[in-house]
């Protein structure tokens, strides 16, 4: 018997790597197994899908997908980019040769924000805008505060606990770099640092209605970052979505790829769903 070498695993300095897989069905090949071949055939992806669950640091969420795009989807999140690649060819295969056909895929990483507001310019704003000032215990309670606020955000956007709701939406999508007067990357820091806070304004005012996960693709898939929404209702996907387009960033510098929409539900009310 050959032995499969131990591979040295791949991790990112931090935060979490992101598998987003769509599948459609191809139905004319299910419908050639027998019914204890289709049962063995669920059995083996439940039985799978309870294995990768099971793995630390690891997520997997299972979707219908909404519209022809695709019938199937997964998404995974874990450390190790050989763990998630091993995960993602066996969801592949877990019904059989040929059961599930790829209809898309997005490799991404958690990440933190260049733009995120530092320790600096939060005692700097207190200062200026609120007259406290520095040393006093105004200021070390203040700033005790902001750190515990930072570090659960940080932890929300580099290792999230995703929730259950059930609309999902993902899309991939770009800064603008090729058009004269609208190139992201032309812009001072400052001036990208200072639109960007604009929008994740109107981002948090969704807060309890949308979840945001904005993972970085840049060097890793065909654009620069891939945004997942999780929502109990269409109407706020369609509403965040709709209200970013006015905002300057996405209205002058974004770019967006192809839209789906998922419904997250267990794996048995998905089979059912997809008539399997």
């Amino acid at each position: 018997m050959m032995t499969v070498p131990t591979l040295e695993p791949v991790l990112p300095a931090e935060g979490r790597h992101v598998i987003h897989l769509f599948f459609r069905i191809d139905y004319a090949s299910w419908d050639i197994l027998d019914n204890s071949e289709k049962i063995a055939a669920k059995t083996a992806l439940a039985q799978l899908v309870q294995n990768i669950r099971a793995t630390p640091d690891t997520q997997l969420l299972t979707f219908s997908m909404v519209s022809p795009k695709a019938d199937l989807g997964f998404m995974l999140l874990t450390k190790d980019l050989h763990v998630g690649d091993q995960f993602a060819k066996q969801l592949g295969l877990a019904l059989g040769p040929g059961i599930l056909v790829p209809e898309f895929s997005w490799l991404s990483m958690t990440e933190r924000s260049e733009y995120t507001t530092t320790e600096e310019e939060f005692l700097i704003s207190l200062e200026k805008d609120e007259g406290i000032a520095p040393g006093t215990p105004q200021q070390e309670e203040r700033l005790a505060a902001f750190r515990a606020r930072m570090a659960k955000y940080m932890k929300d956007r580099l290792e999230p606990n995703l929730p259950d709701w059930p609309v999902v939406c993902f899309y991939p999508m770009s800064k603008r770099r090729g058009t004269a007067g609208q190139n992201w990357y032309a812009l001072e820091f400052e001036a990208r640092k200072k639109l960007m806070l604009g929008h994740a304004r109107v981002g948090r005012t969704y807060h309890g209605r949308v979840l945001q996960l904005i993972t970085g693709s840049t060097g890793l898939d065909d654009m620069e970052w891939g945004v997942t929404l999780f929502s109990r209702s269409t109407s706020d996907i369609k509403a965040i979505v709709y209200e970013m387009r006015f905002d300057e960033v996405s209205a002058q510098y974004a770019e967006f790829g192809e839209f789906f929409i998922g419904l997250q539900m267990p794996l048995d009310s998905l089979f059912a769903r997809v008539s399997l």
